[in-house]
């Protein structure tokens, strides 16, 4: 029998525990060790039961066992102690603080960082791979940093899915529904009470609704909105029902909720709260873009035009682009986006038009159907970014279409590699001898690192002993996985005896896991399975592996590398030395990343925008097997890991994965197996030795405190000037900059370079000499002062592009008759070698962020 309504009654506290809510409610505790050891102490079994959920375990507790733990001074000077500890987090003044009192005030007052997923914490399962992940590593940093982040997303009724397989390997689906009273979230609350209401258009006069839950991680609130409420219709109910769910329609809905919603939420937050309007905007992938809709109408109805709007909110906006590849941008038919900003649902002051512009594809190679959310980021983004070096540069060659006659070197797409929060991630027995030994605070100081290669803080045997504890307690974690899978697959007990006998704590062992689209390429590993076999089985130095990972619902071909895969893993002759563990989440990689000695990662390169899971297992002494793709492409040293070499230019992919995998058993065999069981006195001396280079050298690069402390100075604190700067003199310098660009843009076809002279070189050109530059260019309606003009030149290919180049400006030298200019200069010859240049036109504005800003060019 169904019940009709569903709530959660929650414990009472006695007054001498009440602290407790307020640390079961913060999710600080999630990356809190202390905390963590507090709540495991009432009830160690109970807390194993409940997942190490702090809130399901006080709902659980009995009367009898709360008041005795509050009859004890000890147990309730522990909590005094750590709800203190909490207050002091929450309050005192942290990096940020600092950098801001150093900085003259130019750090932003407050930064929104919508995303559409995030990764905070198993209990709260609001996420299905790495954008999520990095997302909620990004709130964690900042909190632990001080950064005044508020995070923006939804709140789905089921989160992604739960993982399980048939009896024949088939991934299955189900989706366990949520209730938010038993999560650590509060409603948002109007002063009377009554949960704050945001509301959004639909066609057809329908309205969609939603309340908004707060997730207090750390310092850092996070507005999750839920439309799952009364006022809603059924259909409005289920936008926010899933993650990733439904078809193209419902994900436009669960975008506009987001975007338009999650700025609205905003606003209510600041209103209720008394904190800071944001003056930054941080969208995580496209699909959050709707945002910079809203603004702009936010803008229109104060009075500026569409166009001064849209300066002001592109001037404090970031876009972060994790896509590699086309086909991973959120694209939506014109006439959905149509349906739902015009008509009757025509934001007021803001034409379905400059809408549908934003997101076209009017460019060589786009579709005029389609409206792209990736381009609505870049346009409405005064600032982007990739997510490592190698991603930037795919980025800017992906999207170098909204910026033509530009090299792609100079679209306007910087960099910044992704981070991980060690203290998620590192296993507290290793943080805990980093702190002891080493000083390391969270292993997040970069002179402590270095710590690791003095082997008298801890010596080889200590190391490889602790590194032994973790593999074996990984060992113990996936026998009982594996059980509860083969259960669930409809195995009976009496079948089950060969699991006591799954892995080995003493078996070098391979991690490998992560979502499983087809290019991260889960079953490279299986292209030769006899030779696979013969690794895994190896007498002297065998290799065991442990995966994960989930396809998407709709991915069948995903599905059937797991089922390939699993399949393999369920013959008897193996199933010792591989398993395939299914639901993959935090609480899962948890144990993963320390138990395993080798992080095994082979994308089809480049098409892995950065990829960090192998940066959480180096923070815990782990060594990276991976193709140098994503941020490995950046930080591999030699020491570090090893390199799967690729077979960049094989066209044919079967022979590509065929040549890669032959690399990668190759390494095994020659290099990864030898180093780990070539022993003097029982430690791998030369194994060790990479281990505690990987922990000095990669420990500082890999943390997201790095991270967020670039986006803070590379990315959010320009945005903030600029921001101000268009926003200061009610909008003086955005209703310049708007009629400035609108004035370039008609005049531009009129703009060209006529003629370039050159002088002072002869037939034999060397070092030292200086080449004269003379352009004449027609620039019609427009000013010397609104453009550059550039004399650009460098080192040639044999097809004469110039590969290096430097771009200097000419100055004026001479006006003439009907838009007529002179303009010269001189450029140093100061290296050898073949040398070309030309000379280009290109706006000038003292607010443009990038000479492409506009993409107009007039080359020569």
């Amino acid at each position: 029998m169904r019940a009709i309504r569903r709530f959660t009654v929650r414990t009472v506290l006695p007054e001498q525990l009440a602290a407790l809510d307020e640390l079961a409610q913060n999710l600080r505790w999630s990356w809190h060790a202390p905390t963590r050891e507090l709540f495991a102490s009432i009830d160690p079994e109970l807390w194993s039961d409940v997942r190490g959920d702090p809130v399901a375990l006080l709902a659980a507790l009995g009367s009898e066992r709360l008041e005795a733990l509050a009859a004890s001074d000890e147990f309730t000077g522990r909590v005094r102690a750590a709800s203190e500890d909490l207050q002091r987090y929450l309050r005192d003044p942290r990096w940020y603080q600092r950098q801001a009192a150093g900085s003259g005030g130019e750090l932003p007052r407050a930064i929104a960082y919508f995303s559409p997923e995030f990764g905070i914490t198993s209990v709260l399962p609001q996420y299905s791979g790495g954008l999520g992940i990095l997302a909620g590593d990004h709130l964690k940093s900042a909190s632990d940093m001080g950064v005044p982040i508020v995070g923006v997303g939804l709140l789905y009724g089921a989160g992604y899915f739960r993982q399980s397989l048939t009896r024949d390997a088939w991934q299955v689906e189900t989706y366990p529904l949520l209730d938010p009273d038993g999560l650590p979230l509060a409603v948002l609350r109007e002063e009377d009470g009554t949960p704050v209401g945001i509301s959004l258009d639909l066609p057809g006069g329908r309205t969609l609704h939603a309340h908004v839950w707060v997730a207090a991680v750390g310092r850092v609130p996070l507005l999750l909105l839920d439309s799952n409420v009364p006022e809603n219709d059924e259909a409005a109910r289920k936008v926010t029902d899933r993650l990733y769910g439904g078809g193209g329609e419902h994900r436009l809905q669960q975008e506009l909720l987001l975007g338009v919603g999650g700025v609205r939420a905003l606003r209510a937050w600041s209103r209720l709260t008394g904190a800071p309007e944001p003056e930054v905007y941080h969208t995580n992938e496209g699909h959050a873009g709707f945002l910079g809709v809203e603004r702009i109408r936010e803008l229109v109805g104060s009075g500026l035009s569409i166009g001064e709007a849209h300066e002001a909110v592109r001037a404090a906006t970031v876009f972060t682009t994790h896509t590699p590849v086309p086909a991973g941008i959120d694209r939506f038919p014109k006439d959905l986006v149509t349906a739902y900003f015009g008509g009757d649902n025509t934001m007021e002051g803001v034409p379905l038009e400059s809408v549908l512009a934003l997101g076209s594809e009017d460019y060589d190679g786009g579709d005029p159907t389609v409206f792209n959310m990736a381009v609505m980021g870049l346009r409405l983004g005064g600032r982007a970014n990739g997510v490592s070096l190698l991603h930037g540069q795919v980025s800017r060659e992906m999207f170098e279409g909204l910026w033509p006659g530009f090299d792609p070197r100079e679209v306007p797409i910087t960099s910044v590699t992704n981070g991980v929060h060690s203290p998620t991630w590192v296993a507290p027995r290793l943080a805990a001898v980093e702190a002891e030994r080493m000083g390391l605070d969270e292993i997040t100081a970069p002179e402590a690192s270095g710590h690791w290669l003095d082997t008298s803080r801890v010596s080889d045997a200590e190391l490889w002993a602790l590194r032994g504890e973790m593999r074996g307690e990984l060992v113990t974690e996936a026998r009982r996985r594996v059980y509860a899978s083969w259960r669930e697959r409809g195995a009976s007990p009496a079948e089950l005896g060969w699991v006591d006998d799954v892995l080995s704590p003493d078996v070098l062992t391979i991690g490998f896991a992560r979502r499983v689209p087809t290019y991260k390429r889960l079953t490279l590993m299986l292209r030769d399975t006899a030779r696979l076999k013969a690794l895994l089985l190896h007498p002297e130095r065998p290799v065991q592996l442990v995966v994960a990972g989930k396809s998407h619902p709709a991915d069948d071909s995903g599905k059937r590398l797991i089922q390939q895969l699993v399949r393999f893993a369920d013959d008897p002759e193996v199933r010792h030395r591989i398993v395939f563990l299914p639901n993959y989440d935090i609480g899962m990689a948890q144990s993963l990343y320390p138990g395993c000695d080798v992080w095994l990662n082979n994308p089809l390169r480049p098409l892995e925008a950065s990829g960090t899971s192998g940066m959480k297992s180096a923070l815990n002494g782990g060594l990276n097997l991976s193709i140098e793709d994503g941020w490995w492409a950046e930080w591999y040293d030699g020491e570090n890991g090893w390199g799967i070499p690729t077979a960049d230019g094989v066209e044919d992919a079967d022979r590509r994965d065929d040549l890669e995998a032959a690399a990668l058993y190759d390494l095994v065999e020659s290099q990864v197996a030898p180093a780990f069981y070539d022993r003097t006195d029982g430690v791998p001396g030369r194994w060790l030795e990479m281990v505690r280079h990987t922990l000095a050298t990669l420990g500082p690069k890999v943390q997201a405190t790095r991270m967020v402390s670039e986006y803070v100075h590379g990315l959010y604190a320009p945005a903030a000037e600029a921001g101000r700067l268009l926003a200061a003199d009610s909008f003086a310098a955005a209703k310049d900059l708007a009629g400035w660009k609108a004035h370039v843009r008609g005049a531009w076809p009129q703009v060209r370079v006529d003629h370039v002279e050159s002088a002072g070189i002869g037939e034999a050109v060397q070092v030292g000499d200086r080449l004269r530059v003379r352009a004449y260019v027609s620039l019609g309606a427009l000013s010397p002062d609104d453009v550059d003009v550039q004399v650009v030149h460098g080192r040639v290919t044999e097809a004469d592009v110039i590969d290096e180049f430097t771009a200097e400006p000419l100055a004026l030298a001479e006006t003439y008759e009907a838009g007529r200019h002179a303009f010269g200069g001189e450029v140093d010859l100061d290296t050898s070698g073949p040398f070309g240049y030309t000379v280009r036109i290109v706006p000038k504005h003292r607010h443009l962020a990038s000479v492409a800003e506009l993409g107009l060019v007039a080359n020569a």
